[in-house]
């Protein structure tokens, strides 16, 4: 390693060490031992059963979907899915936890290792994976500080949880963000978690420590429930800052569970942290071994979706794109379909990939909303990008019938009597138009076709090179930039209609 990358990895001379430990709530319909259901944001303790409550009598029966889903991560990461795997008792008393014990695996979890690949800048990191392993969440403290009283909520107790632990391989706050994306992405592009982090369908924590390159690992402390990937690299570049004062000025660091406050910046201490010998860990008598059989493991697997980085690597091989463009255009599902509808639709890939990490994500993003909710058709970029490759419009022009695209025609460039319809499609005349005629009748109404008449433009070049001859002959004394004032004069003459590319042509074959 070059001493330059070998100084990024340092902090103050400390090398930082982070391992996480992530909850993905598993999407099924009912909990993982229970048959109550598992939607969010109903009023409190409407969807907790007696097998919930942990009510005397009541038995866990374990929800073969949480069992497929696990499954489906394992094949995602390339882990081992363990034939048979034990469910154990994690004994600790909160308000929130009514048996006393939280069901979940110890020994032996249902996926074991594998790995999680991915891109920080142009540097490919790969983190190595411990486990991922079934448990129930737990229920949730409510505390109404006007009122001086607090409350518990038992919807959530039971709700099925895959927790993925990490080797600690982190190096870094923008690595660790940049592996909770990939994972983020991951659970979600497979369907085994909504990956929603304000409601905590997607939880974060992360184990930190510092140490001089060499030593020994230092004491980590965890930063619990990080719900946004903006406070992860907050909370961690917090915690590093301060185990690195604490033990330059001469403090030990000890072993805790710590908070983080988003309006103060600030990690601090919640309680001292617990090791697997203070949960008194045995296996739990009411639920037998959990059996995958391997033809389960092949019909799940046969199931599966095209993973991210397969669909990147068949981008770059099909399309030519670059793995910056093909990395980017696999963030999700919806982003991978609109790319790909819009390359086979225009004959044009990196045109279209640059539109869509372009113009499109920009005007998402600006909106704070999703590829689900892009308002034009990738059938209607597709006709957009046809009209820029074949000269019809510029690309300045193109982006113009976007902005008429992306409102639907409200300033009325798609002409009159143009209206929606239930599918978004525009419709003129009792007529739904095609992606080609909105793109064509944008052009139209608002006067951006370019101009292709090589007569006319040869005779617009003329009588700019005849009005500026102090720059015709700065060019042809070798001046280049007279060449780019020359250009400027004829587009202005064509009131921008005139072919940048033509206009360069004719005017560098008049001038010699």
């Amino acid at each position: 390693m070059s001493e330059k990358k070998q100084a990024s990895l340092l902090v103050q001379g400390y090398e930082v060490v982070i391992g996480f430990e992530t909850h993905a709530q598993l999407a099924t319909q009912s909990k993982i031992f229970s048959r109550a259901p598992t939607a969010f944001g109903a009023e409190p303790n409407t969807q907790a059963c007696a097998v919930d409550l942990a009510l005397p009598g009541t038995l866990p029966v374990m929800n073969r979907s949480a069992v497929e889903l696990a499954i489906r991560l394992g094949l995602a990461l390339g882990s081992h899915i363990a034939e048979q795997s034990v469910f154990a008792r994690k004994n600790y008393f909160y308000p929130d936890l009514p048996k006393g014990y939280q069901i979940s695996q110890f020994e032996i979890p249902v996926v074991q290792g594998g790995e999680v690949s991915f891109f920080l800048g142009d540097e490919k990191k790969t983190v190595r994976l411990v486990r991922a392993h079934l448990e129930e969440d737990a229920g949730k403290s409510l505390h109404e500080d006007f009122i001086g009283q607090s409350g518990i909520d038992l919807n959530r107790a039971g709700t099925p949880l895959l927790e993925i632990v990490t080797e600690p391989d982190i190096r870094s706050s923008a690595e660790a963000v940049a592996y909770a994306k990939e994972l983020h992405k991951i659970v979600t592009w497979i369907g085994i978690c909504d990956g929603n982090m304000q409601e905590g369908s997607f939880r974060c924590d992360a184990n930190v420590s510092v140490r001089k390159p060499g030593a020994p690992l230092g004491t980590r402390r965890e930063i619990k429930n990080l719900n946004s990937f903006k406070f992860m690299q907050q909370a961690i570049d917090y915690e590093v800052r301060w185990q690195i004062e604490q033990i330059e000025d001469g403090h030990a660091i000890q072993q805790a569970t710590v908070l983080f406050d988003p309006d103060t910046g600030e990690t601090r201490a919640m309680r001292t942290k617990e090791d697997a010998a203070d949960y008194r860990y045995f296996p739990d008598p009411d639920l037998p071994p959990l059996v995958i059989a391997r033809s389960w493991v092949d019909e799940v697997k046969a199931g599966m979706p095209e993973l991210p980085r397969q669909m990147a690597e068949r981008l770059v091989a099909e399309y030519g794109l670059p793995e910056y463009d093909a990395t980017t255009l696999t963030q999700s599902p919806a982003m991978a379909a609109y790319f790909e509808t819009a390359a086979q639709g225009s004959g044009q890939a990196k045109m279209a990939s640059n539109w869509i990490m372009g113009e499109v994500s920009r005007r998402l993003n600006a909106e704070e909303k999703d590829m689900a909710q892009v308002p034009v058709s990738a059938d209607t970029l597709a006709a957009l990008l046809k009209r820029i490759a074949d000269g019809t419009i510029s690309n300045n022009a193109a982006k113009q019938v976007m902005d008429e695209l992306w409102s639907g025609g409200q300033s009325g460039s798609l002409g009159g009597g143009v209206a929606h319809d239930a599918t978004g499609d525009l419709v003129g005349q009792g007529a739904v138009l095609s992606a080609a005629a909105r793109v064509d009748s944008v052009i139209e109404a608002k006067g951006l076709k370019q101009m292709n008449d090589a007569g006319a433009l040869e005779k617009i070049v003329d009588e700019v090179m005849a009005a500026n001859a102090e720059n015709v002959a700065q060019f042809r004394a070798g001046k280049e930039k007279a060449f780019n004032a020359l250009v400027g004069q004829v587009m202005k003459a064509s009131k921008g209609k005139a072919n940048p590319q033509q206009v360069n042509d004719v005017l560098r074959q008049k001038l010699g």
